[in-house]
């Protein structure tokens, strides 16, 4: 598909450290192009002590018309949001943000949404089952609360930072009928095991479960984009598991991130 990039191309950015790893640019480009929109996505690589400052510029560049959030910047960017849906302020954070009439920023998140959606297109199911999820920061949180909504039984909940990790269940406890609880990284008796941890996208990390404890009968899904097969799931897949990738992911949610920002403003 040819796309041509004048003045009147609407930006959009997403913006994370690290950044080399991200597939939106090409994928959300394209897609703006198959519904006739004139708008692109770039990657913008921010450490956290500058995200500030960026934001800060990027309010004032009116044909800027939305951010795409990815590691570390999804809680600080519900910061910088004038309002967001019921789910991003539930959690406190944003993984897209698009451009209000007023020039401000309204977030959402939708990590939980695309990982749920990749687990069921590969032929699993939440609903009734007991979920083991690795990770508490901005994905994790993501689809902590899309495991409870979809109706898992139990989520277990593990991540390295305790106070991170018990900070997400009393904010889910009460929330839907499934027991929230802290987890480990033992996998035993769960039907399902969520990666929601960047453990796996550098050579030599440590998987992010006991892999050699999965059971066949579990579904296992992780949120690494690059490498394509994380290490997880490649340990997964030998112990006859199901599974779904970070692609799988991004594939699932892309679609909800071009209508949300297709949904924005437009005041440049």
């Amino acid at each position: 598909m040819s796309i041509t990039i004048t003045g009147a191309t609407r930006l959009n950015v997403i913006v994370g450290e690290p950044i080399a790893q991200v597939k939106s640019p090409a994928g959300m480009t394209a897609a703006f192009a198959a519904r006739g929109h004139d708008g692109i996505v770039a990657p913008v690589r921010v450490a956290p002590e500058h995200l500030d400052a960026f934001l800060g510029a990027l309010d004032h560049v009116p044909n800027c018309d939305g951010i795409i959030v990815t590691v570390p910047h999804k809680f600080a960017c519900h910061r910088h949001c004038a309002s967001a849906t019921e789910r991003g302020d539930f959690l406190g954070t944003v993984n897209i943000m698009r451009r209000r009439k007023d020039g401000a920023w309204h977030g959402d998140i939708v990590d939980g949404l695309g990982f749920v959606g990749a687990v069921k297109a590969n032929g699993g199911e939440p609903a009734g089952k007991r979920a083991l999820l690795v990770g508490a920061g901005g994905a994790g949180s993501a689809i902590a609360l899309a495991l409870v909504d979809a109706g898992v039984s139990e989520l277990a909940i593990h991540d390295a930072d305790a106070e991170r990790r018990d900070r997400l269940i009393a904010r889910l406890d009460g929330r839907g009928g499934a027991k929230v609880t802290a987890g480990s990284a033992d996998p035993s008796g769960f039907e399902l095991v969520a990666n929601a941890s960047p453990a796996g996208m550098k050579p030599g990390d440590p998987l992010p479960v006991e892999a050699e404890k999965l059971a066949p009968e579990t579904f296992v899904g992780c949120v690494i984009t690059v490498p394509v097969v994380s290490p997880l799931i490649e340990a997964a897949r030998k112990r006859g598991c199901r599974t779904s990738t970070g692609s799988d992911m991004y594939q699932a949610l892309q679609s909800a991130m071009v209508d949300f920002l297709l949904a924005g403003e437009r005041i440049g």
